[in-house]
């Protein structure tokens, strides 16, 4: 497949990952930079709810509402000619009863226009994505450093570094294979672990901070772009510093509206 092939489906990633060819994935939240990317050729765009970070200025994605969700997933899957649009199932809206889960994840479907969803966590949604899925609706699964859990795991704090993590989030993974994803997150997890995992699964694995041994690879775009502020995860590579040209462009047309020189004279004007 390439980047100017036709649209990603499901069925796709699966394909990718068999005949060993690599998947790439970024955050989108607006439908500028989701248009961008999605020309670029990116495979999937994960609304995630990185928003809570990244858009709406939080410490954690714990305040990320549903209708925030329902809002950004519109306006990214607006844009996605080619991508697969993937929407984050925010705090509490698979953890709560299956039935629930399924009502949320058909929101996002129905209204928002995305073509799948992710739930962070293994066995405790385990039954939900399986509703879920039973219901025609693709789920992606998040397991290793989930952000929901991040008081109960005390901290953004590498996953799986011992054998009995390890041999957990081993055995989740293929738990949520049999509920029935399609794909699987694998986030901050230690690269040997993660490239044991992706042997061992049917469907892919996407990593983030989890080596090159998996599937594929997504990052937060205001991280990758350079737009991210303060402390950037140590696996993050800045493909561009766009915050520091946006800054010195806002600068230069503050400063040529103080002088006078934005907007110029019109011919008019100066006869």
């Amino acid at each position: 497949m390439t980047p100017a092939s036709k649209r990603v489906r499901v069925p796709d990633l699966v394909e990718m990952k068999k005949r060993g060819e690599k998947i790439v994935a970024l955050t989108a939240y607006d439908f500028t930079m989701a248009q961008i990317f999605d020309r670029a050729g990116i495979d999937i765009l994960l609304v995630g709810d990185s928003l809570g970070n990244v858009i709406m200025g939080c410490e954690t994605t714990l305040p990320v509402t549903m209708e925030a969700m329902l809002h950004h997933t519109a306006a990214v899957s607006r844009a996605a000619r080619r991508a697969l649009v993937v929407a984050d199932m925010p705090f509490l809206a698979a953890q709560i009863t299956p039935e629930l889960a399924l009502r949320n994840a058909g929101r996002l479907v129905a209204e928002a226009g995305a073509a799948a969803v992710k739930i962070e966590g293994g066995r405790p949604v385990a039954e939900a994505v399986r509703k879920i899925v039973e219901a025609g609706i693709p789920v992606m699964g998040h397991l290793g450093l989930t952000p929901q859990a991040v008081h109960q795991l005390g901290g953004f704090r590498k996953q799986g570094r011992s054998p009995e993590e390890a041999a957990m989030l081993a055995e989740q993974a293929r738990l949520l294979q049999e509920a029935g994803i399609f794909a699987v997150v694998l986030e901050n997890v230690p690269a040997e672990l993660a490239s044991r995992i992706t042997a061992d699964l049917r469907v892919p694995t996407i990593g983030i901070g989890a080596g090159a041994g998996c599937d594929g690879q997504v990052l937060v775009c205001y991280d990758m772009l350079g737009l991210s502020q303060g402390a950037i995860p140590p696996f993050v590579k800045r493909y561009a510093e766009l915050g520091a040209k946006m800054e010195e462009a806002a600068r230069e047309y503050a400063a040529e509206v103080r002088r006078g020189e934005f907007p110029p004279l019109a011919k008019t004007e100066e006869a």
